[in-house]
């Protein structure tokens, strides 16, 4: 896990074959007071889809570079545990499409979602 990871206290389990990120609400990711940091989510987010991109890579030795990254907040985050999960919309062979999406309570009610695009160099290319 990257040292940003870390401080978040984020962690990772399979959850249906998938990779499900989950990060406490503690002192490290309060925004305003009662609520979750933007960057936290955004931080979250970002691990979620680099997390569900090197499992559908998987063993290919693969330079994921984000080309453009997209946070689209649509309420806040609480004091409660955060959960994110990431969809891989596209997987070429130099370019990814990924969505990562972040809940608390309901996963049908998502708190954030983000779009990555990811340019992978692969050796020899």
């Amino acid at each position: 896990m990257p040292p940003y990871a870390q401080l978040l206290q984020l962690k990772i389990e399979d959850k249906d074959g998938a990779p499900l990120i989950t990060m406490p609400f503690h002192d490290d990711v309060v925004g305003r007071p009662g609520y979750l940091h933007g960057g936290a989510i955004a931080g979250l987010l970002e691990i979620a889809a680099f997390t569900g991109l090197r499992r559908a890579i998987g063993n290919q030795a693969v330079a994921m570079k984000p080309i453009t990254v997209t946070i689209d907040y649509m309420r806040g985050g609480t004091r409660r545990e955060t959960y994110a999960a990431a969809v891989i919309e596209r997987l070429g062979s130099r370019i990814a499409n990924v969505e990562a999406y972040a809940w608390q309570k309901d996963r049908k009610s998502p708190i954030a979602s983000a779009r990555l695009n990811f340019l992978l160099e692969r050796p020899g290319q």
